[in-house]
């Protein structure tokens, strides 16, 4: 750290992605990705053609594909929000409507990184609310009225979900402050409150092309809200980066939904194959979370989940390890194709006979 370094941020803990090692070929299950390409349109879209009009600034009104979200959603173009990943529309949000220490915001302590790194960046004073004995989120801790409130659903690393009645119940119980919604892994079985942004102007509710959409590569995110909260995103936009989106994702992503029964279809697999996973990890005596994500959140009383994450890596496999204390037992691992799951399932068979054996 430099001498020059703003003295309000050298303290700040910044969010740690998954790993991206390049020493060997991997079976990437660690950063929730999708095992699937992009449509065969996506592909078509990203053409020589529109390269050789990179020379060219992107529309900043991204005119086109906030009409296909807004198609897809039943919704109005200035009910939509669009920018460069989710993540940019997180840190948009704090900035719009946490006022620093004067404006508070809570979420589930354990959760999406990002919420206490932009909170910490932004100033704001925030609560992070333990999770109940079961890893669910105790709905009567973000029913006061009294701060924003930032909630995955579901959430990240369980898998949880919460109903569409109880996220209501939380955007009716907080009519004075924001309550964003983020439904990064919503198309893998849980229900979108989407719906809800016609009836609350309180409610915003954010998404992202990087999981179901096979388009984690070309950062592309999206929220839906009241003409009013966009129009608060947006001026955020534009007054820091209103170029923000590149031409070729701004295709890419209109093409994506212009095929959204693929992406649908692909989501299908990939519950069948978590579906699967989870029916050989409880036959190898694991525990996990009943997730409606596209990962699953595991631990098993016969290994340490530090040491069956080194296991995989060492075999070529890798799961995302947390070392916060109330989780450090579990691996979170995305679940990829049928191939992939099968891999691992055969290679944590062996890992835990190997260790028994090691234990004679």
């Amino acid at each position: 750290m430099s001498r020059f370094m703003n003295s309000k941020y050298r303290g700040m803990e910044a969010y740690t992605p998954g790993e991206q090692p390049t020493d060997m070929k991997y079976i990437k299950l660690n950063t929730n990705e999708s095992p699937y390409p992009p449509s065969p349109k996506v592909l078509e879209a990203v053409n020589c053609t529109e390269v050789s009009r990179l020379n060219l600034y992107p529309d900043p009104t991204c005119k086109g594909l906030k009409e296909s979200l807004a198609n897809l959603f039943g919704v109005k173009r200035e009910n939509i929000f669009v920018s460069n990943g989710s993540d940019d529309i997180l840190n948009f949000s704090f900035m719009a409507f946490c006022e620093g220490s004067k404006r508070k915001v809570r979420f589930p302590e354990i959760s999406y990184g990002f919420y206490s790194v932009y909170a910490e960046l932004h100033g704001v004073d925030y609560t992070a609310f333990p999770l109940m004995e079961d890893f669910s989120i105790n709905i009567s801790d973000y029913m006061k009225n009294d701060a924003t409130v930032v909630i995955a659903n579901p959430n990240a690393p369980t898998g949880l979900a919460l109903s569409l009645e109880q996220i209501e119940d939380i955007v009716k119980a907080n009519p004075d402050y924001i309550v964003l919604i983020d439904e990064a892994y919503v198309d893998f079985g849980a229900e979108s409150a989407v719906e809800l942004t016609k009836k609350y102007d309180n409610l915003l509710v954010v998404g992202t092309f990087s999981k179901s959409r096979s388009m984690a590569g070309a950062r592309l995110g999206y929220a839906v809200g009241s003409s009013e909260l966009i129009a608060d995103l947006e001026k955020i936009k534009y007054s820091t980066n209103p170029y923000n989106i590149n031409r070729l994702t701004l295709l890419a992503g209109e093409a994506a939904l212009a095929e959204n029964s693929y992406y649908m279809d692909n989501c299908k697999k990939i519950i069948e194959s978590r579906e699967y996973t989870q029916t050989e990890l409880k036959n190898l005596g694991f525990d996990m979370t009943d997730s409606k994500a596209n990962f699953i959140f595991a631990k098993s009383d016969s290994i340490s989940g530090k040491e069956l994450y080194e296991r995989l890596k060492a075999r070529g496999i890798l799961v995302r390890h947390f070392d916060k204390e109330k989780i450090k037992e579990y691996n979170r691992i995305t679940v990829g194709t049928k191939e992939q799951m099968k891999a691992l399932v055969e290679a944590i068979s062996d890992i835990l006979e190997e260790r028994k054996n090691e234990k004679k």
